[in-house]
């Protein structure tokens, strides 16, 4: 049977005409034949499981391995249908860091108000359009998220259900472990501007703050920090509640819910109303990534993003680690020379970081990225950044600061998708959109999270979890840019909450926020 000529494009996934790997489609055997294309006989020297790559002719030692018509890595000599593995391949790629000094990219075309798309979401006073509305229990520090976490969960049973409060999506808390035990500088900015940023967000109708009373991120310093960014977008219900001026967890419980049952009529007087698409902010993500992932997944979604900004939209791109030997490609999509130095500088930056804790970007693949073909960063960044699509990179922005313009900007932010999308949601997403390989639940406190799986298999294994399946791509049933038109649409229509995403269904409201200290790669 393995003497049969089989065609690539059954086995295989060439990217560009410049490759010299395919990536396999499904578990292939050794002794399988095909053609290169080159037209040369290609035999397999060894089995390659799915997301794995061979080579498409021998690839000497010392020369680049190519794979999106880019270097992934150097070859330690690979033989002409030899699996390609981290003992054939090194790491080693040149590292680029060209700007053109007259660089000047044209905006993206806009399409013209009346043809973009609608949905019905929250318009808040400030302009902003909320995609949910949430009463928020915001603890200030990690001494306070346990009685947080109480008063959202009484909160639901006693005060809130969806039959009297239809235009409230519910009462979360945020918990976390920051705030207290930690140096000033950084780490106390971070958690301070991703909590004001949460309690801002259009997503969030109204908020009881809750602070322990003695810790450093106590409700005086957040309230002095909200106060100084100019104070809320506009005049949300809210309440502060001290655990120790009420005398202990059992009597701040009773505050809180006394504080929810006083502002939750007030939060369910807001009311969905049609809206342009151009408010819509989407954050990007991608978790338990496989070697599919940059093939089908990620390129969908960033087609998606396309669509959204020529409707007047913004995207957000982050998992900085993940631009590493890649960032070139983001630089030169970068509107003009300054932003493409941004970019760069925000790789170095964490590379920077990383070697502090004697650390390298070069750890930050996962065991199950790599088992899924993701054998190097290099490899994982190129699939990453698809995410992004392929419109101008407007801007970059700090982790979890707000967004200020339309169009595509980079946040600085970690691989981690746990800390990643908070910081996506706190920069001002209202959607967001996560690809995932090996198979991912999270979700979100306050928005929506659309899964988009990378391969069939994962997706009917794990279609509770799941949204949509970009494997289709990979199957030969769908292009990139006909998923890309299902994510559109799926985004619009979870916005307006004409369906719910499978981490709300499952009622997933995680939450945490990076900071520089520890380490997250």
């Amino acid at each position: 049977m393995l003497s049969q000529l089989v065609p690539l494009s059954d086995l295989g996934v060439v990217v560009s005409p410049r490759d010299n790997v395919a990536v396999a489609k499904r578990a292939l055997e050794k002794g399988t034949l095909t053609e290169s294309p080159r037209g040369e006989r290609l035999e397999l020297r060894g089995p390659v499981t799915p997301g794995n790559r061979f080579a498409l002719r021998a690839i000497p030692a010392g020369e680049l391995v190519l794979q999106y018509g880019e270097p992934i890595g150097t070859s330690r000599g690979i033989a002409a249908g030899e699996p390609v593995t981290k003992e054939n391949m090194g790491n080693e790629v040149p590292v680029i860091r060209e700007v053109d000094e007259l660089q000047a990219l044209p905006a993206t075309p806009l399409l013209a108000p009346d043809r973009r798309a609608r949905f019905q979401g929250y318009l808040r006073p400030d302009g902003r359009v909320g995609t949910r509305n949430w009463l928020l229990i915001v603890p200030t520090s990690m001494c306070a998220s346990h009685e947080s976490t109480q008063i959202a969960m009484r909160a639901e049973l006693s005060l809130w259900n969806e039959q009297l409060y239809p235009t409230v999506d519910g009462v979360v808390a945020i918990p976390h472990n920051r705030g207290c035990g930690c140096p000033e500088g950084s780490d106390v900015e971070t958690v301070l501007r991703t909590l004001a940023a949460y309690a801002d967000h259009p997503n969030v109708g109204g908020v009881v703050f809750l602070h322990l009373g003695c810790e450093k991120t106590n409700s005086s310093m957040l309230s002095k920090y909200i106060q100084a960014q100019g104070g809320l977008s506009w005049k949300k219900p809210t309440a502060w509640v001290g655990i120790q001026e009420s005398g202990g967890t059992r009597a701040a419980i009773d505050a809180g819910l006394k504080a929810v049952a006083s502002i939750l009529p007030a939060v369910a007087e807001a009311r969905r109303s049609s809206c342009s698409a151009e408010h819509l902010v989407l954050g990007v993500e991608c978790g338990g990534s496989d070697g599919f992932s940059g093939l089908s997944a990620n390129p969908a979604l960033g087609n998606a993003g396309d669509r959204l900004v020529q409707h007047g939209g913004a995207v957000i791109l982050s998992e900085v680690p993940e631009f590493c030997g890649a960032e070139h490609l983001l630089a030169r999509r970068a509107k003009d020379a300054a932003t493409a130095r941004a970019v760069y500088a925000l790789v170095d930056w964490y590379k920077q970081h990383a070697a502090g804790y004697g650390a390298k970007l070069d750890e930050n693949p996962s065991p199950g990225n790599v088992a899924g073909g993701l054998l190097n960063i290099t490899i994982k960044s190129l699939g990453a950044i698809a995410k992004g699509g392929t419109t101008r990179v407007e801007g970059t922005i700090g982790y979890a600061e707000r967004i200020r313009g339309k169009g595509l900007h980079l946040m600085q932010g970690p691989g981690y998708d746990q800390e990643s999308v908070p910081g996506l949601v706190a920069s001002g997403a209202n959607v967001v959109v996560f690809t995932t390989g090996r198979g991912t639940t999270i979700g979100n406190a306050i928005v929506p999270v659309i899964k988009l799986a990378t391969n069939t298999p994962i997706f009917e294994r794990m279609s509770a979890d799941l949204d949509l399946n970009a494997g289709t791509i990979i199957d030969g049933t769908e292009s990139h840019e006909q998923v890309g038109e299902r994510v559109f649409e799926r985004i619009r229509a979870v916005a307006g909450k004409e369906l719910l995403a499978r981490a709300e269904e499952n009622l997933h409201r995680e939450f945490q926020i990076w900071a520089p200290q520890p380490l997250s790669l």
